[in-house]
């Protein structure tokens, strides 16, 4: 016999593969290939109406912890004949087994499922090679239902017994399957489900074979069938006559037997009376027991209920029953820091315990009772008081810290002694109560308030009192020489071109900036916290990196006097948790009335200390107006660098700061503008004017003090200084019509001479550079047409004479008109060429006659060459154009004719 599809190992390696993947999640019990065709049920001639398609039967299963899941899967092949998922059926939903009856072969099978969503489409039917694939793939069907799913859907058109049979006498073929999940094999599981499965619906193989015995031990003589059928009509007769013989010997008994019964009826008669009245009473009894027993039920339950009631309520009185020890804390403890420990237990017992009393936590019948409200009025009253003696202690222990530092001089700077303020002490001694203040908050919000309000007045005092020694000290230890400089007035003194340093005024406001700024934002992010604020913080940026650097050199070179450090060593780790805490972000939360009251306490916290830092601006003002640009650029990059929440009052600080900077700044530029007009009224016309190379000195100082952010201060003083000298200049220029032109190009020229570095790198003042140079440019051509004309009136009289007919009258009529004949033009040219060398050095010296700066004297000139060709070029056309047959100096005699000179 051919092998059967069902041993062929590489096809079950291959619906495994397709199946599962190769995860080995589900096991293959059984694999075979089939044929599909459709039929109906029942209807036996819908046989092979379809054409069969070639498929593969795989029966899994999948352990699911305690559970097996079954399936029949059906696998199809592909183009390329590679097995891929068709269908797939869970065996717990098969009802059905039918072989049809119509297939001369009896191979052929089809399988129903209760879960079809219609019953009215065909089912499949499956044909197999032979009757042994068959039989062998429905036996596992039906054992796998037995084993896993403890039933056997009905079987229709096969013997159970044949197929019982045909698994013993199929053993060794079947023995050949693989292992299932649980480590046995696979088959001969299946092998033994059918043994046990035959055995128990017929008879074991030992009756079985019991009986063979006993049916071949009794000769029954059934050779003939004729002989066998008269031979048992002779026994029936003979049984027959037996049973009516032993029937006629009884009749006396029979007498005796139905008297008994008589008497017995008569007895049972009775007794079923009897029987009646006791049932009766019985009745009543059981219902008077019942209800003796309802009545027994509900004592027992009542009991019972009181009893769990009384523990619980024990237990709820032993849970909220004030421990001795907390209770002295609340009530009559006291603050000092050895018995914060037990103070902060007792709030946190008194929170808890608070919040197991409200309604919210509690079961609804509990809340109604009159112990649980006044347990709960009990501990609000405890509260209450807890909170007052807190209070009342926080608001006179945060002044009493402050008293002492104020007390002791040492705290602050002193004559050549400039410290930098250390609260870490202070907050050390603060942070003891911190968890106090979480509690309180816990306890009663409301109570806060006056105690920030004491925090923020005392802290105030102790901040102002450090800024002001420290600005005092800081002013007294820098030595500066005050000169007053007037800057675009008078003749240029040393002071201005000796470029005085007054780079330590700055560097002290620097100073200033760098020791307090990181305190007070430090110090409004201690507050917010400490005070319970909800606010939270964010990670430093790189940015801080570079002001952390400069803290540590403007600590480490402080000239006035050496800083004394407070406390311990670490006082570069602690200026860089200072910075640090500057980058607090605006993550503080996002409710408007707590930012509202933070901002308010900020302001009592920091207010008053900007007297301080505006008397170091006053300070550097008027020892030199010039620091206001480098104490700008010093503020925006502080002000750039406060993002926080916290910092808001810090900001406002520094707004004001610049404000007064911007303010003061403005002044200085609105007194060289001053200068500028007051030298206007005073200033001869001729030559340069002061303030235009005075103005070059100013720009070269102003870019000396640039930092930071402060060009747009630069550039808007440039705008307006240059702008008012621009108009002033023009002013002045006017005063003789006569030498305008020569006061102009002087001092444009004597601007752009001054400004030519500075306007290479500054933006600004290449804009008014080129501004300059194209109104010198202009004032030049003026001056030299003027001189030009002076020496050629008539020569260009002429040619303008030419142009303007020309307008009215055609070229060719042109020498017909007044004036303007061929002996008119030749009495013209001998008049002004006569002498043509007196005339261009005539020129020369009116050019140089005027001119105050020698050096301009070249380039003028050489314009006054370049412009006088020019025009007579221009003539030379006209002539030629008029009177064509006339003979004129060409421009080329009139070039060598000036560069003779």
């Amino acid at each position: 016999m051919a092998r059967s599809s069902a041993d062929d190992l590489e096809l079950r390696r291959a619906c495994e593969a397709v199946i599962d993947g190769g995860g080995g999640k589900q096991k293959v019990v059984l694999s075979i290939r089939v044929a599909k065709s459709r039929g109906v049920w029942g209807k036996a001639g819908k046989l092979g109406r379809h054409m069969a398609k070639p498929r593969v039967l795989a029966l899994t299963t999948k352990a699911k912890g305690q559970r097996t899941k079954a399936f029949l899967r059906v696998l199809k092949y592909s183009g390329g004949g590679i097995l891929e998922p068709a269908k797939i059926y869970k065996l717990k939903h098969l009802s059905k087994v039918e072989v049809v009856q119509n297939d001369p072969s009896g191979c052929t099978f089809m399988l129903g499922f209760d879960n079809l969503r219609s019953q009215s489409v065909a089912p499949p039917q499956w044909t197999m090679r032979n009757k042994d694939d068959r039989n062998r793939i429905l036996l596992c069907i039906l054992n796998i239902c037995k084993e896993i799913l403890g039933r056997i859907p009905k079987v229709v058109g096969i013997d159970i017994v044949e197929m019982a049979l045909w698994a013993k006498e199929n053993t060794t073929a079947v023995s050949n399957q693989l292992s299932a999940e649980d480590g046995r094999d696979a088959s001969a599981m299946i092998q033994s489900n059918a043994q046990v499965t035959v055995e128990r619906d017929l008879v074991s193989q030992a009756e079985e074979e019991d009986m063979e015995t006993l049916l071949g031990t009794y000769v029954m003589g059934i050779g003939e069938a004729e002989a066998f059928s008269e031979r048992l009509k002779r026994e029936l007769l003979a049984l027959e006559a037996a049973n009516v013989h032993s029937l006629m010997e009884s009749e006396s008994i029979i007498e005796e037997v139905l008297q008994g019964l008589e008497v017995a009826t008569v007895c049972v008669e009775d007794m079923d009376v009897w029987l009646g009245i006791f049932n009766v009473k019985l009745r009543h009894m059981r219902e008077d027991i019942e209800s003796i027993e309802s009545r027994n039920n509900k004592l027992e339950l009542q009991s019972v209920s009181n009893k769990a009631l009384i523990e619980e309520l024990d237990k709820l009185l032993e849970h909220f029953e004030i421990p001795a020890e907390h209770e002295a804390s609340l009530t009559g403890g006291s603050f000092d820091e050895d018995n914060m420990v037990k103070n902060i237990e007792a709030c946190e017992w008194l929170t808890g315990a608070l919040r197991n009393l409200e309604a919210s936590c509690l079961d609804p019948c509990y809340a109604r009772m009159r112990g649980i409200k006044e347990k709960r009025a009990e501990l609000v009253l405890i509260k209450c008081t807890f909170v007052r003696r807190a209070s009342e202690f926080l608001r006179n222990y945060f002044p009493s810290l402050v008293d002492l530092m104020l007390n002791d001089k040492n705290y602050f700077s002193q004559r050549g002694q400039l410290k930098r303020p250390d609260h870490a002490d202070l907050r050390y001694k603060c942070r003891i109560y911190a968890r106090l203040l979480l509690h309180i908050k816990s306890l009663d919000k409301n109570c806060l308030g006056p105690l920030r309000k004491a925090y923020c007045h005392s802290l105030n005092l102790l901040l102002r009192r450090e800024a002001r020694e420290f600005s005092n000290e800081l002013r007294a230890g820098t030595k500066v020489t005050r000169s007053q400089v007037v800057w675009l007035e008078g003749p240029i003194s040393s002071n201005q071109t000796s470029n005085a340093d007054s780079s330590t005024v700055s560097e002290a406001y620097s100073k200033m900036l760098t020791v307090f700024i990181p305190l007070l934002v430090d110090e409004s992010s201690f507050f917010a916290h400490f005070m319970c604020f909800d606010v939270s913080a964010l990670a430093p940026s790189d940015a801080c990196a570079d002001t952390d650097k400069a803290v540590s050199d403007s600590i480490n070179d402080c000239t006035p006097g050496k800083i004394v450090a407070q406390g311990n060593d670490n006082d570069a780790s602690d200026i860089k948790h200072i910075l640090q805490l500057t980058h607090f972000l605006d993550s503080l939360g996002n409710d408007s009335a707590e930012l509202g009251i933070l901002n308010e306490c900020l302001r009592e916290l920091l207010d008053g200390l900007q007297e301080d830092f505006c008397s170091i601006v006053d300070w550097a003002y008027k020892i030199d107006p010039l620091c206001c640009i480098s104490m700008h650029g010093i503020t925006e990059r502080y002000l750039s660098g406060q993002k926080a929440d916290t910092a808001g009052f810090v900001r406002l600080l520094l707004d004001e700061l610049e404000t007064r900077i911007s303010m003061l700044f403005s002044r200085f530029v609105d007194d060289a503008c001053y200068q500028i007009e007051k030298c206007e009224r005073n200033a001869r016309q001729m030559g340069v004017l002061p303030y235009i190379p005075r103005f070059a000195i100013l720009a070269s100082r102003m870019e000396q003090y640039i930092q930071g952010q402060a060009r747009d201060l630069i550039d808007q003083a440039y705008t307006k200084i240059v702008s008012i000298m621009f108009v002033a200049l023009e002013r002045t220029a006017q005063i003789d019509p006569k030498y305008v032109d020569i006061v102009l190009l002087e001092n444009y020229a004597a601007f752009q001479n001054s400004l030519y570095d500075l306007a290479n790198v500054v933006p600004t003042l290449a804009k008014f550079y080129h501004q300059a140079s194209e109104s010198y440019e202009q004032a030049c051509l003026r001056h030299v047409s003027m001189v030009i004309y002076i020496h050629f009136e008539k020569l260009f009289q002429f040619a303008r004479r030419i142009e303007e007919l020309m307008y009215n009258v055609a070229p060719e009529e042109i020498p017909f008109q007044i004036g303007m004949s061929k002996v008119d033009l030749r009495k013209m040219l001998k008049s002004s060429f006569s002498g043509l060398d007196k005339i261009i050095n005539a020129m020369y010296r009116k050019l140089q006659k005027n001119i105050t700066a020698e050096e301009l004297l070249p380039s003028l000139w050489e314009k006054c060459k370049k412009e006088f060709l020019e025009k007579y070029g221009s003539f030379v056309q006209l002539v030629v154009r008029i009177y064509p047959n006339e003979t004129v100096p060409s421009v080329i005699e009139m070039r060598e004719a000036l560069s003779n000179l």
